[in-house]
């Protein structure tokens, strides 16, 4: 790369691999069948891959430092040295400590995971205590730029920016270490510019969410003096997922010679921008193609956008409105879809060239772009719905008095103090993967299928009799993923063969595109659930994925309001709420994980999604008598910032993530006299570490402090599908122990 920032780049690129590959690997290192050596030659491999393609495809700018191993987050805190003491003292090489703060190990439990601002992707969260000594590792990023130019390609790298990761961080005022943490910062720029590097990303998202006039000042603070480096790369500083507001003009009065705006989810950047004035010797990056969700950008309205950009700075460059890791990689995989929806889309090597384009257009000032799309087919239209929806009243979002709901169904059900659950799923095996890859290729036949998720049905239902819990699951065998199993059996969602997106680690899902009028075309779980049901006499839960977290976890059409989909949405499983009902079902979990996510970053845009959010869950749940028990589960957010949302949710019985923030929600519930059925999760299930019984004991005991043992729940922190039944089967004995130990005393 010269000085020169180029006319295109985008901020960051899917780090899987188009099929998984990573995924693929870095499990099978931590099984054991993979070393160090091969995992490195994969991640190289897929490093290299994807820069050729950004090369390949013309663009200006390309950034390095963004593959990971697991989280970069994760990677910045161990750039800073920021690895905490119960990590450091296990003795282990760099790359297991590493994992071991992902995922825990029995010494040491793992960092606690939660959501990357308003996105589906999990974070890991730094630890920064008062003796944190931070120390600079560019170490990695220094490899990633030098095999890139090894390749003859030239790249930008990538850090989290230091105010934004002490604001993402947990401890005793991480904020006030800014000045530390910026001593480290010089050294790691310090070390890239010795090594050929010209220009460097920091990424400062935390600032497009309300921030305090200290955090503007310590922003402006932190940029001035890297900015004053004698030697340093020239500095590119990333901001995304909304507008910057008081924080855009202090980051321009700072010598930084690059800032990136999100255009997309934050229009208010360009009126920002207007008010600032000229700006002299400084390049904007105009974020004008949405690096989020995967419809084809309407190019004449971003080039004119960019047009009135590049009238406001020396220099205008084109760019995703944030990274393409939310995306899936390539939509010339997809050959199965609908052309009249194909057409409409762009995944992340389409968006790649949409950046070129513009960047072009911007640079040459050509306006023969291609024409926006048409509106929706009709034959995407559900008219009944539409009606439905317009024949609602106020009263089909309520039900009775919890209270008394709460007498009829005890009184129904007959359930101990501290009854004990699970989430929903058990793990899903090899063997499960397979029956559905066989079924979907079309040898396995309907009636083998249904055979063998019925005996997997049984198994399940018999270990948890087994291990004595008081409420059962099927453990959903027949479902890939949470929420592309309903949009499978759904009009109006389109589901992709290959377009799978990282959720955290090596998690990945592939989430549906929901492009019409949603309708459900016949019941989709009952025939699961009334089967578990007849195997025991417990009560088993029926399983439903809530409106919002289905919206949340789906790439959703535009073209009308988050609102009206959602309770089309809703609409959906209300019928299947009340059918399940209607076949015995006395339980029913509908789970909205995604309520806390897709949360508007600013305070002043977050009551109007609320209303919708909650309304959408009580239309999807108010239909079914007072003396069915309603259920939802929430999990790896920060909750305590939604919680009277989650009080107006009105359900039953609420389970919430717990084990990795040490209980901090009840605090929250107690302070608004929170009086329904709670079960804070007191195993981690995204670590392999067992919990020994007495810390589940010791877990319960705070619990039981803060919640009446009459109207608290005993489960982990959420569904078990990604981990082993030897990992489940101890897990599971040690908290029915620890709810009987708790109950007796």
């Amino acid at each position: 790369m010269t000085t020169s920032f180029g006319q295109s780049t985008v901020l960051g690129y899917p780090r899987i691999g188009a099929h998984r590959e990573w995924k693929k690997a870095v499990e099978a290192y931590w099984a054991g069948t993979l070393d160090a050596a091969g995992l490195e030659d994969v991640a190289a491999g897929l490093r290299a891959e994807v820069w050729w393609t950004l090369r390949d495809a013309r663009l200006d700018a390309i950034p390095s430092n963004t593959f990971s191993y697991y989280d970069h987050v994760l990677d910045t805190a161990v750039a800073v040295g920021a690895v905490p003491r119960r990590f450091a003292r296990l003795g282990l090489g760099q790359l297991d400590t590493y994992f071991a703060m992902a995922r825990g190990v029995d010494a040491a439990p793992a960092l606690e995971l939660t959501k990357w601002f308003d996105t589906n992707y999990h974070y890991l969260v730094p630890e920064i205590d008062p003796d944190t000594v931070f120390t600079a590792h560019p170490e990695k990023a220094l490899s990633e730029f030098a095999q890139a130019r090894d390749l003859g390609i030239t790249t930008r790298p990538v850090l989290v920016g230091p105010a934004t990761f002490l604001l993402l961080a947990k401890g005793d005022d991480p904020f006030a270490r800014l000045d530390d943490l910026v001593d480290t910062y010089a050294r790691i720029l310090t070390a890239l510019a010795d090594a050929g590097v010209a220009w460097v990303q920091l990424d400062e998202p935390a600032y497009v969410a309300d921030r305090t006039a200290a955090e503007i000042d310590g922003l402006r603070h932190a940029y001035r003096r890297l900015g004053e480096l004698p030697r340093r790369p020239r500095i590119f500083v990333a901001t995304y997922f909304g507008d910057l507001g008081d924080a855009l003009p202090a980051l321009l009065d700072t010598p930084v010679e690059a800032v990136g705006l999100d255009l997309v989810a934050g229009p208010g950047n360009l009126r920002r921008l207007a008010a600032a004035g000229p700006l002299r010797g400084k390049t904007v990056v105009a974020g004008l193609v949405d690096g989020r969700n995967i419809w084809r950008t309407d190019l004449r309205a971003a080039a004119a956008t960019g047009a009135t950009v590049a009238g406001l700075a020396d220099h205008v460059a084109v760019s995703t409105s944030c990274s393409l890791r939310h995306v899936p990689v390539d939509l010339s995989a997809e050959t199965h879809l609908d052309p009249q929806l194909s057409a409409r889309l762009a995944f992340a090597r389409q968006k790649v060239d949409e950046v070129v384009l513009l960047g072009r257009a911007l640079r040459d000032g050509t306006t023969n772009l291609p024409a926006p799309l048409p509106p929706i087919p009709p034959a995407w239209r559900h008219d009944d719905v539409r009606g439905r929806l317009a024949a609602l009243r106020p009263t089909d979002r309520h039900r009775g008095d919890y209270a008394e709901r709460a007498d009829r169904q005890q009184e129904r059900l007959g359930l101990p103090d501290l009854p004990t659950t699970t989430i929903g799923s058990f793990p899903q095996t090899a063997e499960l993967r397979r029956a559905r890859a066989a079924h979907r290729a079309g040898t396995l036949d309907d009636a083998g299928y249904t055979e063998r998720m019925r005996a997997e049905v049984e198994q399940v239902i018999r270990l948890q009799e087994d291990l004595g819990l008081d409420v059962l699951v099927h453990g959903e065998p027949e479902r890939n993923d949470m929420v592309q199993y309903f949009g499978e059996q759904l009009d109006g969602f389109a589901a992709t063969m290959h377009g799978w997106v990282q959720s955290y680690g090596s998690r990945c899902v592939r989430p549906p595109i929901i492009h019409g009028d949603v309708a459900r075309r016949a019941p989709m779980t009952v025939a699961w659930s009334t089967y578990a049901q007849s195997l025991t006499d417990r009560p088993v839960k029926g399983m439903l994925t809530g409106p919002v977290t289905i919206l949340a976890w789906s790439f959703v059409r535009t073209d009308q309001p988050l609102a009206d989909t959602a309770d089309q949405v809703a609409l959906a499983l209300r019928d299947e709420c009340r059918d399940l009902e209607s076949a015995g079902i006395r339980i029913i979990q509908v789970d909205e994980p995604a309520l806390r996510e897709t949360l508007p970053l600013r305070q002043a845009d977050q009551k109007a999604y609320l209303d919708w959010a909650v309304g959408a869950f009580r239309l999807a749940t108010g239909g079914v008598a007072d003396d069915t028990q309603i259920h939802t589960h929430l999990c790896y957010s920060e909750f305590g910032e939604v919680i009277t949302a989650i009080d107006a949710l009105d359900a039953d019985v609420t389970s919430i993530e717990a084990s990795r923030s040490k209980m901090e929600i009840l605090d929250d519930l107690a302070a608004i006299g929170y009086r329904r059925g709670v079960g804070p999760g007191v195993w981690d299930i995204h670590s392999p570490r067992i919990p020994p019984h007495h810390e589940v004991v010791d877990a319960l005991r705070r619990a039981v402090a803060a919640v009446p043992a009459r109207r608290l729940w005993v489960n982990p922190d959420c569904g078990l599908k990604t981990r082993t039944y030897s990992e489940v089967e101890a897990s599971l004995r040690h908290l029915v122990a620890a709810a009987a130990e708790v109950r007796a005393s």
